[in-house]
């Protein structure tokens, strides 16, 4: 149920003003990946992608091109990367996911929007390491977002279960009287 929860907090955090690229994104999909059913993978694939499309047409005006066929593939790859949390969701592997989506999701959107021309830099190896210079600031939102909502979210469940116990705990009545 949280795995679906997060996903829906992802997308509304898309259409409320916030820092740009600073979103729960990734940590909905990893999470989801890693605890939603697999049969259900289409459900945050069919949210994401059609609030983009949604964002596109309707909010920044934009038209839709090839490349953002290519961040609807990354948002499956994340998927697939978060089922290698199944099993094991320690820390390190929780940042080591966070981290290597916000590298990928930089690389390839600026590679992808400079190479069909949508960023206004010149076809050439200076044209492309403009592109990736200028998207730094951006990078910087997404990884504190990305690592950030990628903990908490991964957090959320234990502080659950640690709460629940802590209320069923037998003798929890009597001690407070």
């Amino acid at each position: 149920m949280l795995a679906y929860l997060f996903v829906i907090f992802a997308v509304a955090v898309r259409f409320l003003p916030h820092p740009w690229m600073f979103t729960p994104v990734v940590g909905s999909l990893l999470f989801f990946g890693a605890r939603g059913s697999r049969r259900q993978f289409w459900v945050p694939l069919a949210l994401l992608i059609s609030s983009d499309l949604f964002l596109t047409k309707f909010v920044y005006h934009y038209p839709f091109v090839w490349d953002q066929l290519v961040i609807f593939a990354w948002y499956g790859a994340i998927l697939w990367l978060g089922t290698t949390l199944r099993r094991n969701a320690r820390i390190l592997r929780l940042i080591g996911a966070a981290l290597a989506s916000s590298v990928s999701f930089f690389l390839l959107t600026n590679f992808t929007s400079w190479l069909v021309g949508t960023l206004p830099y010149p076809r050439s190896l200076s044209g492309i390491m403009t592109s990736y210079e200028l998207g730094l600031p951006f990078f910087r939102h997404a990884v504190e977002g990305d690592l950030l909502f990628t903990l908490a979210m991964f957090a959320t469940p234990v502080a659950l279960h640690a709460v629940s116990e802590a209320i069923n705990k037998p003798g929890a009545d009597s001690a407070a009287a």
